[in-house]
């Protein structure tokens, strides 16, 4: 599963590009946010998404988690979201 990873700064919409190409190709993606600010872009992106790719008729179901991830050698709790596309 293709995992994209999200920072506070990152760009929704150029993340939500991603997301859909990766959802055309894979039917699923992993997106990964670390902090409120990444959560905040990451659900903006997949709400974006979703308005990319409902004129194709394929829908979104996003499942969120937990992950534990490391950074700079530090473990992190991470949100995930799962996307698959139906």
């Amino acid at each position: 599963m293709e995992v994209l990873k999200v920072s506070a700064k990152s760009q929704p919409k150029s993340v939500a590009g991603a997301l859909a190409a990766v959802l055309r190709s894979n039917n699923s993606a992993e997106v990964q946010a670390v902090g409120a600010g990444a959560i905040n872009q990451a659900v903006k992106a997949i709400a974006i998404t979703r308005g990319f790719v409902a004129p194709n008729g394929i829908d979104l179901v996003v499942v969120p988690a937990f992950a534990e991830i490391s950074i700079e050698g530090q473990d992190r709790t991470a949100i995930k979201f799962i996307v698959e596309s139906r």
